[in-house]
């Protein structure tokens, strides 16, 4: 982390003095004799940390640091005085501030405080991260596969996990890119870091760029404050770009600039933001032939695929279908607190012959709506049979009969009567949550939203 600091003095050689010593620490530093200015700049600008005096002329440092915590609280205020006083320090801490320094000082010191408080700043980052997901759960020896195609890309996770090279994951849905992503991160230097995921096809375009680089105050209508973008809640860590493919032009050129620079600014900033963080890239697209109609960018193509790994489909490693089938069996008896033994015969034998289109997304998915409905402490064929008779690529679906009169038929309206149907089924299958039902119906997030709009449903 390279630390901003902000130093506030009505004093322009204890400014000087303050931005020659902290620059030779590694920090990043701006420094105003204006209070005023200062009240701008955290506006408008983050900081780790801000040193302010306290007695300056109209603007004292109190004030600074109220609205310092006002507008980033995170913020750590250290507060710098001539007029020491036990009073001023514990009004000081009463305020939010994390130390009071009385004039004279030793530089010694003075660097030792401000270690201790990025420090804290670093330990608070850590501990306001979601701790939901234990890091065992992503060791990729966890990912269910015994197929010798997962083992080899079990092998290719653990090398790439312990370099820093961009990775990109391709795959159908429904295959684990996320999983995989992951893993690599839990089992990577930088496990104690950010993972945070963005997924390009879920997000509206005009909204992608701002929850990517993150706003200043006042950017646009409706930016009351400033906003953290995900390029900087992922630094140190992992920045997870799912769906890559659907990821829009002019933000392609943009981020191409962040991999190349390592910097950026937020949407209505002007101070480049320095990030240290591994790109890990998914898609269901083939980026090759989007690379050669001009729909994505060659050089962000090669900037993102240093290593490529290759998730292949259920279909195609059906073996460990009885694994994962075993796997979903325990998940799921624990969260619905049934108690099941295992399958019958049958429906072991109908889960291999059916090619899941959803991948194993789709065979958890059957297997949750099986664990609900059995009454008993086996799997049956019963429920898996009547799955796979509503769903719409099934063998087991019965085939519709095609007639033709002779004054001929309307092919159009007939297949938008039928993309209508299946947008209603998808819709009530995945309880009106829209991006499940495009998950559902093998689309992308904005073909499907286009397609809802288009027949109002």
């Amino acid at each position: 982390m390279e630390a901003r600091v902000l130093v506030v003095d009505d004093e322009k050689s204890m400014c000087d003095f303050l931005e020659i010593m902290l620059k030779k620490e590694g920090y990043q530093v701006r420094t105003t004799t204006d209070p005023r200015e200062a009240l701008e700049l955290v506006e408008k600008e983050p900081f780790h940390l801000v040193l302010t005096d306290v007695r300056m002329p109209e603007i004292d440092g109190f004030q600074v640091l109220r609205r310092v915590k006002e507008v980033q609280p995170e913020t750590l205020v250290i507060m710098i005085t001539a007029y020491g006083s036990p009073e001023g320090a514990v009004e000081a801490m009463k305020q939010g501030a994390y130390d009071y320094i009385t004039k004279p000082f030793r530089v010694d010191e003075v660097k030792l405080v401000i270690r201790k408080a990025l420090e804290r700043y670093r330990l608070w980052e850590e501990n306001i991260r979601l701790r939901q997901e234990v890091e065992g759960r992503y060791r990729f020896w966890n990912i269910i596969g015994k197929s010798p195609r997962m083992q080899q890309v079990f092998d290719l996770i653990e090398k790439v996990s312990q370099t820093k090279v961009n990775v990109l994951i391709v795959g159908e849905s429904g295959t684990g890119k996320e999983l995989v992503a992951k893993a690599i991160h839990y089992n990577s230097p930088r496990k104690g870091r950010p993972f945070v995921a963005l997924n390009c096809a879920a997000i509206p375009e005009t909204l992608l760029e701002s929850e990517l680089f993150g706003y200043v105050k006042g950017a646009f209508t409706g930016a009351a404050t400033t906003k953290k973008g995900m390029l900087e809640v992922a630094d140190g860590g992992t920045l997870f770009f799912d769906e890559v493919g659907d990821l829009p032009p002019l933000l392609q050129a943009k981020l191409l600039r962040v991999i190349q620079e390592r910097e950026f600014k937020r949407l209505g900033g002007t101070s480049d933001i320095k990030v240290d963080l591994r790109i890990i890239a998914a898609t269901n697209q083939n980026l090759e032939e989007k690379v050669k109609k001009k729909e994505f960018r060659e050089d962000l193509y090669y900037r993102l695929n240093v290593i490529q790994i290759k998730l292949p489909p259920l279909r195609e490693r059906k073996e460990d279908i009885p694994l994962l089938a075993q796997h979903f069996l325990a998940k799921y008896s624990r969260e619905l607190g049934k108690k099941m033994d295992g399958f019958t015969p049958e429906a072991m034998e109908l889960l291999l012959q059916y090619d899941y289109p959803g991948n194993v997304r789709e065979l958890e998915n059957i297997l949750e709506r099986c664990i609900t409905l059995e009454p008993g402490p086996l799997i049956t064929e019963r429920y898996i049979r009547s799955y796979l008779a509503e769903a719409p690529l099934s063998p087991y679906r019965p085939s519709v009969e095609v007639e033709i009169p002779e004054e001929g038929v309307d092919l159009e309206r007939i297949i938008e009567e039928m993309e209508k149907a299946y947008l209603r089924k998808a819709l009530e299958k995945a309880g009106g949550v829209k991006k499940r039902a495009a998950e559902l119906l093998g689309m992308n997030f904005r073909a499907i939203r286009y397609k809802l709009a288009k027949y109002g449903l």
